[in-house]
């Protein structure tokens, strides 16, 4: 794996690039998404993958995923996150133990990000389920 950070696009600002060619705006003067922003997107992302993966190998009918992560900094350089916690809502025609099971899987098993956080940082989740009103097929 291989990227390339740029910083030819204001002060503070940079663009990282992957192997790929896709690109993403970073900034460290809140024009655009801070780094410790990322981390904490990329360990919901790399979760959310897992999670749907999970619920369809469970043959779970997943409709959406929404992460909510709140995370908290230590006061010193450097500011470390200390705690984050993830709120997952799961949307579709979902047992609701299942979801657990799958969020407990990725965090505790699969989640690369979420592993390596968890060295420095305390994290917890909540699972809600929303199973649609028209969905009567669980």
């Amino acid at each position: 794996m291989k990227v390339v950070l740029e910083s030819n696009f204001g002060e503070l600002n940079f663009r990282g690039t992957n192997e790929r060619g896709q690109s993403i705006q970073l900034s460290g003067n809140k024009e655009a998404v801070g780094p410790m922003e990322t981390v904490l997107m990329a360990m919901a992302a790399c979760s959310a993958i897992d999670v749907e993966m999970i619920l369809k190998k469970m043959r779970q009918k997943c409709q959406d995923i929404r992460v909510e992560v709140d995370a908290t900094r230590a006061d010193a350089v450097p500011a470390v996150f200390t705690k984050i916690q993830l709120n997952y809502t799961i949307t579709g025609a979902i047992k609701e133990d299942k979801a657990r099971q799958a969020v407990e899987m990725s965090m505790t098993q699969y989640c690369s990000v979420s592993k390596m956080i968890e060295k420095s940082a305390e994290i917890s989740w909540k699972v809600k389920v929303i199973v649609p009103e028209w969905n009567d097929q669980m």
